[in-house]
């Protein structure tokens, strides 16, 4: 038996209105993703104000941090860096002993942050090491990430690795000036790095590619 006309109609509405559910739902998961990747860059710089501000010293940079929280590490990484002002170290390094690693142990055990206090081998997989929702890796460094011949100046950067470009694009818009070579987000390379020496301008030709991007504060 045929179907009528009414009826493939009345088909087709139903089919697009599944479509249409289906597109707004994946609209909904994008920009709530986009909401969590940008909210780890205003939380993390929150977390070193407030350190700052309570113990007169910076997250992996502090000194005293023994005196400061039950069980701190004081950063022996890199020479002569502690203590002066800095977040010192890559912020995704490996060395176990640098500052931007011990960053991490003494915002949670000041009660800041959440996470394993239990400095791991800061592999990716390694729980210690704070992750975004693309399973990229976050870190914090006071050292340059630019450069480039023009500086990138700034007291810290916050970097995000893996994240891909549709978001990159999206996070520099919904908290800065919406072009990923300038302002206080910039793509710093695709994949991960550690430094560039030059960033990145995403279109939307470079949507589907993941990229490092960081927050200079």
């Amino acid at each position: 038996m045929g179907f009528t006309l009414v009826e493939i109609a009345i088909v087709l509405v139903i089919i697009g209105l599944l479509l249409g559910g289906v597109l707004k739902g994946q609209e909904l998961v994008n920009s709530a993703k986009v909401k969590n990747l940008a909210n780890d860059f205003r939380n993390i710089s929150t977390f070193v104000y407030a350190y700052q501000d309570k113990y007169r010293a910076l997250p992996g940079d502090d000194s005293a941090v023994a005196s400061h929280v039950n069980g701190g590490t004081v950063a022996t990484t890199p020479a002569a860096g502690l203590a002066n002002g800095r977040i010192n170290g890559t912020w995704n390094t490996t060395t176990t002993t640098d500052e931007s690693a011990l960053f991490w142990q003494h915002v949670r055990l000041a009660g800041l942050a959440t996470g394993t206090t239990t400095v791991g081998d800061l592999s990716l997989g390694d729980e210690y090491v704070p992750k975004n929702a693309d399973g990229g890796r976050i870190g914090v460094t006071g050292d340059a990430v630019f450069t480039g011949a023009t500086p990138w100046a700034a007291n810290f950067f916050i970097c995000s690795s893996n994240i891909q470009g549709r978001f990159a694009r999206q996070i520099d818009t919904t908290i800065d000036d919406g072009n990923t070579t300038t302002g206080t987000v910039r793509v710093l390379c695709e994949n991960l790095c550690s430094t560039s020496a030059a960033y990145v301008a995403l279109t939307p030709a470079d949507d589907a590619k993941v990229y490092t991007i960081c927050v200079g504060n």
